[in-house]
């Protein structure tokens, strides 16, 4: 049976500007074939057992050529196999994708092509340039400026297209950046017309050089500006010192590496986007359901007992999700905690809590175990019951204090904590880079994880692989671990919130970026 192939547009760097269609493909397919101008981050919407296949192609370096690139997706698809070839931008602006269909066509395999946000458009937006303005510019012209010379020449007929639209937009042009200025004011473009050049727009790297036709070479040269860039032409430019709005973001230009589980990530992704940050998802760890007999029985006693507990002490988030989850599992009332006091450690963990109709007594100082002590110690009076749900890899130093104080302990451990990382080729090359500008750690498991997986992928020193990233650690216990291994943190939270977290992220960016 001949599979199908979908034809993607990616967007232009920015992975949430893929279509919604896009990403729909992405994830039904068995084969992902795609190019560096793809972001990476897209790769992990992929199906689990998916194959990923890069062809992208770097200035002077082809990893496959375009023929080959054709009769790939013909073959993967003749395999009876669901291909999505996921390319930069949009598809069909110097995206080839007519010699790929075309061949694809005549095997009779069945494609779609599907469209995206091109480059042309989306990146001088992210620079605060508007490819078209009322005042300035009501037409615009896409032209390739990655040929020589001599077929720019049979390509372009610079004559017309000089005075044919109000703004010209070169992609795939800043070796040609000369080639290019001067012809455009040999055929009548004032030499003091705006240009701007928008390097990796929409991405951490972005970059943006702005002079005239007359001098633009010269500041491509001295600054040794390199593509990817798209290239504006025309009044337009003028607009960015008024409209730009990305790079006036916090975290604009950092690429931050989150450790934490996918399924706890999402608040501090979603903070780091909204902030002009790119995050980068390594997840190091996962939480699940204890997995071992006895660790199972020893739960269902201690949630069996809850009518008997003067004391509920939660200590994180998961341990509050994982506590009701069983109870509904083991079907047990949560009603037997009625006589029991119930207090949270942060207030994420109490919010957690309220969730579920528990209105829990929060610690007003310290977001960790220290502070219950601090805060309810008068209270804690020897032969009370105590139940704590937590993980596996939790401390034992609040146990053990409670037991000093003569208190009765339940450990009740409602999930364990497990490594997950990957090889991810893609993040070795970043670290190599200096890509990954801070990496930021949520607990004492995600450090050791985390230096554990970038061993596993070739770092013989793992911790040196970060010394060129800022280390963030939510709390004090964490920070402990980090230096115990080997890293430098750079930024504690104030609170150990994600909130707190990357509000320090935030001040270190104002405090490090280049102006």
């Amino acid at each position: 049976m001949t599979g199908r192939v979908y034809l993607v547009g990616a967007g232009p760097g920015d992975a949430r500007l893929i279509t919604l269609k896009g990403l729909d493909c992405i994830r039904k397919s068995d084969v992902l074939v795609y190019d560096r101008l793809a972001s990476p981050r897209l790769l992990k919407w992929m199906k689990p057992g998916g194959e990923k296949i890069y062809v992208g192609k770097t200035t002077n370096r082809h990893t496959m050529k375009q023929e080959e690139i054709n009769r790939l997706l013909v073959e993967l698809a003749l395999q009876g196999k669901t291909v999505t070839r996921l390319k930069g931008g949009d598809p069909t602006i110097f995206g080839r994708v007519g010699e790929e269909a075309e061949l694809l066509r005549q095997h009779g395999v069945p494609y779609e092509i599907v469209p995206g946000v091109t480059s042309a458009i989306a990146v001088p937006a992210y620079a605060g340039i508007p490819v078209t303005h009322r005042d300035y510019a009501s037409s615009l012209s896409i032209i390739t400026g990655h040929e020589s010379p001599d077929k720019l020449d049979q390509a372009i007929h610079w004559d017309k297209l000089t005075q044919a639209t109000g703004t010209l937009i070169f992609m795939m042009g800043v070796a040609k950046i000369g080639y290019i200025s001067s012809n455009l004011i040999k055929h009548g473009r004032p030499p003091e017309t705006p240009v701007a050049l928008v390097r990796w727009g929409t991405r951490a790297e972005q970059e943006t050089l702005v002079g005239t036709l007359a001098d633009i070479e010269a500041k491509v040269t001295a600054l040794n500006f390199q593509s990817p860039a798209v290239i504006v032409v025309g009044e337009v430019v003028g607009q960015r010192e008024k409209l730009q709005w990305a790079e006036a973001l916090p975290l604009f230009g950092r690429r931050i590496l989150v450790t934490r589980s996918r399924s706890q990530a999402s608040e501090l992704v979603e903070r780091i986007e909204e902030l002009g940050g790119e995050p980068y998802e390594f997840p190091v760890i996962e939480t699940v359901p204890p997995r071992s007999e006895e660790r199972i029985a020893a739960l269902r006693e201690a949630l069996s007992a809850l009518h008997t507990y003067d004391w509920v002490f939660f200590t994180s988030v998961n341990g509050v999700e994982f506590f009701f989850r069983h109870l509904a599992e083991l079907r047990v009332d949560v009603r037997g905690l009625a006589r029991a006091r119930i207090a949270a450690v942060g207030p994420a963990t109490a919010a957690a809590l309220a969730e579920r109709g528990l209105l829990a007594e929060e610690l007003p100082g310290r977001f960790q175990a220290e502070g219950l002590l601090e805060t309810f110690g008068p209270d804690l009076v020897p032969g009370q019951k105590v139940l704590l749900p937590r993980g596996d890899l939790a401390r034992n130093w609040l146990p053990e204090k409670l037991a000093e104080l003569g208190l009765s302990v339940t450990e009740a451990q409602t999930y364990e904590t497990v490594p997950v990382a990957e090889d991810d080729e893609e993040l070795r090359k970043l670290l190599q880079e200096g890509g990954i500008h801070a990496v930021t750690f949520t607990s004492s498991s995600t450090v050791r994880n985390l230096l554990e997986a970038l061993r596993g992928m070739g770092f013989e020193e793992p911790a040196r692989a970060l010394d060129g990233a800022a280390v963030a650690c939510i709390g004090p216990v964490t920070a402990a671990t980090a230096e115990e291994a080997g890293l430098s943190p750079k930024l504690l939270a104030k609170e150990a919130t994600i909130v707190s977290l990357v509000e320090e992220l935030c001040r270190w960016n104002a405090e490090t970026r280049k102006p």
